[in-house]
């Protein structure tokens, strides 16, 4: 009587793995020939210069990372954590942002699950993540306000880029006035409750439609309740108490600069520090057309952008394409080993939970 050979099952944490290192690989292949022209092009920088991403990326994941913490602190909803912490947290989410084509929703459902045991629901941790793209925009904005001042000044202007000051100042208005707006909706229950009971039906139909009925209530009416019920709740508390928002806009505002300072540096160490007013303002222009258009239009637009206001076009493409690059490159190196360590922790319980919170 022969036995049955027992069955060969992957983990749900080495199928994970194995599907981060896919996606990992086809962010590098995609990317491949910038990798070799920035290469190319090492031997025109100043390589002391250059040197100093390494603790400006640092510390800018440091403030990332205290944009979350800092205000779950303030809400006295998590637990004591080290700078170390932070950093750790920040580099994994930066490393599954750019790991996963996914706009950013990886990112959301990582953190969802990656802050839990510091005592966030996903609710909340959707309204943090939420609430550090609103500081880091309204910070571009302040910024680029600061950068326009600062070339019509000192007459830095092209006549031919007149229109682009013009642009960012609509663009800054309509921004702030959208955010306003989301913050208006989202802040009355009723509207809430409607957008839950309208969302579940719709994602439920359209499952049930795309399946042909094999799949039908992957939503769970009480579920949404619950999660957006969360949003709306830190957001009222957040409204109510604006004490709250003090330490991570301020830690928004640094985040943010120091996210426009990896370009800046990239350009000193090419020689030309000079650019940095053309670089806050198309760093923010630029990534408020890649948020619409992602593929490779954040890019484009940003040398579009600087090469209007002055700046020699080749020059504004080099700059950009080596921070990309760059950005990359560390994004992968100081990323990927932190993310896996903490997969590596995956169980049967977590697994459950981040299928639930996806």
């Amino acid at each position: 009587m022969s036995k049955d050979k027992p069955k060969f099952k992957l983990s749900f944490r080495t199928i994970l793995t194995i599907l981060t290192f896919i996606l990992l690989i086809y962010v590098i292949y995609s990317n491949f020939d910038d990798i070799k022209e920035a290469i190319a092009h090492i031997g025109e920088t100043n390589i002391l210069v250059l040197l100093l991403l390494i603790p400006e990326q640092l510390f800018m994941y440091f403030c990332c990372g205290q944009m979350f913490f800092s205000y779950m602190r303030a809400k006295k909803d998590a637990q004591k954590v080290s700078a170390w912490t932070l950093m750790q947290v920040s580099l994994e989410l930066n490393f599954v942002n750019h790991a996963v084509p996914a706009g950013g929703l990886g990112g959301l459902g990582y953190i969802t699950w990656r802050l839990k045991p510091f005592g966030a629901t996903p609710g909340q941790s959707s309204f943090m993540y939420v609430l550090r793209y609103v500081i880091t925009i309204c910070a571009n904005q302040l910024q680029t306000i600061v950068a326009i001042i600062a070339l019509l000044i000192f007459g830095s202007v092209p006549a031919t880029g007149s229109w682009v000051i013009g642009c960012t100042a609509i663009l800054s208005v309509g921004i702030i006035a959208g955010i306003a707006l989301i913050v208006a909706i989202a802040s009355s229950k009723k509207r809430i409750d409607w957008f839950a009971k309208t969302a579940t039906s719709f994602i439920n139909w359209l499952v049930k439609t795309v399946t042909f009925g094999h799949k039908t209530n992957v939503l769970q009416r009480e579920v949404v309740d619950k999660y957006l019920g969360d949003i709306h709740g830190d957001l009222m508390t957040a409204r109510h108490n604006i004490k709250m928002l003090v330490r991570p806009a301020l830690w928004g505002i640094v985040y943010s600069f120091l996210e426009i300072a990896t370009y800046w540096i990239v350009a000193a160490s090419l020689g030309h520090p000079e650019i940095l007013p053309q670089i806050m303002i198309g760093e923010a222009i630029g990534s408020v057309m890649g948020a619409i258009v992602p593929y490779g239009l954040y890019e484009l637009g940003m040398v579009g952008i600087m090469a209007s206001l002055g700046v020699d076009a080749g020059l504004a493409a080099l700059v950009v394409l080596m921070t990309r690059v760059i950005v990359l490159g560390s994004t992968i190196v100081s990323g990927y080993g932190f993310y896996q360590h903490s997969i590596s922790k995956i169980g049967r319980k977590e697994k459950a939970e981040i299928e639930h919170e996806s």
